[in-house]
């Protein structure tokens, strides 16, 4: 050791203290790396949930990396009140220099510490929606939805967001709370329809949609007023009518998982579509012109009233 000591000082010039500091911050790497190979596999040997798997991989890689800067730094700094003046300084100016990174390390806290959305969460927040896929000190990674893709679909992109941005844009969070969105789809049928008879159509069709979905949603809103002061409000499917320039608008709003949006509405417009198809008095309707005859087709206490005819012949 004697010799391994005297051939590093002659050959880099280095004093034995700084032969021992660097001996010890290799040793610490050494068994960090150790540490966190055991940790990781005890983990994968107990735990089968692939995002418990990922949270302890992220967990245990923030803890071994604070815990070997302090080591570090108990390493190479000896003499702490030396250097407090100047590191005083030097995190004044960095606080300055690094305004953004230190606002998203602090955003990164406000998520470990508030949980406002977790990896496999979908959020928005301001124009970005996604699936939350990672979440990291600086940054977290969505899996990109909508955009130029309907019904809240994958676009297949990865959107880095900024931690920061949650200080200071709106975030929605469709996984969190009620576990429920809502969706609509308006159907337009003509004047000339059985509009009563369509509301019907829909309402039986909503029905046996909400029918599959009740007892989760009973559980999801039960849950959801637990935390949140929720008004009371209808949770079963509902068809509302309005009247439109080309028809009666009925809208069928009905609750679906967030992920299944598009599944749902699909499945809907097929039994809509199958329902109409089968009525004779019910047709869809689209913007279109024609020509109303009021003396012919308007209601008879409403038409206008024709003159009588006058003799014109010579007397």
């Amino acid at each position: 050791m004697q010799a391994v000591t005297t051939w590093a000082t002659e050959t880099f010039g280095l004093s034995p203290q700084m032969l021992v500091r660097i001996a010890s911050t290799f040793f610490l790497v050494v068994v960090l790396m150790a540490l966190r190979w055991a940790v990781l596999k005890a983990v994968h040997r107990r735990v089968s949930d692939l995002h418990a798997r990922y949270r302890w991989h992220k967990g245990v890689a923030y803890v071994l990396v604070l815990l070997g800067a302090m080591l570090a730094a108990r390493i190479w700094l000896v003499d702490f009140a030396g250097l407090a003046t100047y590191l005083g300084l030097l995190s004044a100016g960095l606080a300055i220099a690094l305004k953004d990174p230190l606002a998203n390390l602090a955003a990164w806290l406000f998520i470990l510490w508030r949980r406002p959305f977790e990896v496999g969460d979908r959020v928005q927040l301001g124009d970005h929606a996604g699936d939350v896929v990672d979440i990291r000190l600086f940054q977290f990674t969505l899996m990109e939805i909508g955009n130029w893709v309907q019904a809240d679909q994958s676009t297949g992109r990865l959107i880095h967001v900024p931690n920061a941005l949650l200080f200071t844009a709106p975030l929605a969070n469709y996984t969190r709370g009620f576990a429920f969105i809502w969706t609509e789809l308006p159907v337009l049928v003509t004047f000339e329809s059985d509009w009563q008879k369509a509301k019907s159509l829909l309402e039986e069709i909503a029905a046996r949609h909400s029918r599959s979905t009740a007892e989760a949603l009973g559980s999801a809103q039960a849950a959801t007023t637990v935390r949140y002061a929720l008004p009371k409000s209808a949770t079963a499917a509902s068809v509302y009518v309005t009247v439109e320039a080309s028809g009666v608008l009925l809208t069928l709003r009905t609750p679906c998982p967030p992920r299944e949006r598009r599944k749902v509405t699909d499945r809907l417009w097929q039994e809509i579509l199958e329902a109409v198809a089968r009525c004779a008095d019910v047709d869809f309707a689209y913007p279109t012109t024609r020509l109303y005859a009021n003396p012919t087709e308007g209601k008879p206490g409403r038409q206008p009233r024709t003159a009588p005819p006058t003799d014109a012949s010579p007397s």
